[in-house]
């Protein structure tokens, strides 16, 4: 299984959706993304923005590493401060 994060406002966005997913091999964070379109495009479209980074096992990571199963998947959203 691989579990989900969603921080900040992306976990608005998350409602309603399961914490984790079966762990098939060839697993990327982008085929995550797109396996979420049919049911969550709002969440999608925010993920498919430049600014999001994806954390696997706090680590961060880009789109196409491979994901092995009992990780950790959390996106991040962009962040400002002052």
């Amino acid at each position: 299984m691989i579990k989900l994060l969603f921080f900040g406002r992306l976990g608005d966005f998350a409602t309603g959706l399961s914490t984790s997913i079966d762990a098939v091999d060839g697993l990327t964070p982008a085929a995550v993304r797109d396996g979420l379109a049919a049911g969550h495009p709002q969440l999608v479209y925010e993920l498919s923005q430049p600014q999001v980074l994806i954390s696997l096992n706090q680590m961060i990571v880009d789109w196409d590493h491979p994901i092995v199963d009992g990780a950790e998947l959390a996106f991040l959203p962009p962040v400002t401060g002052g």
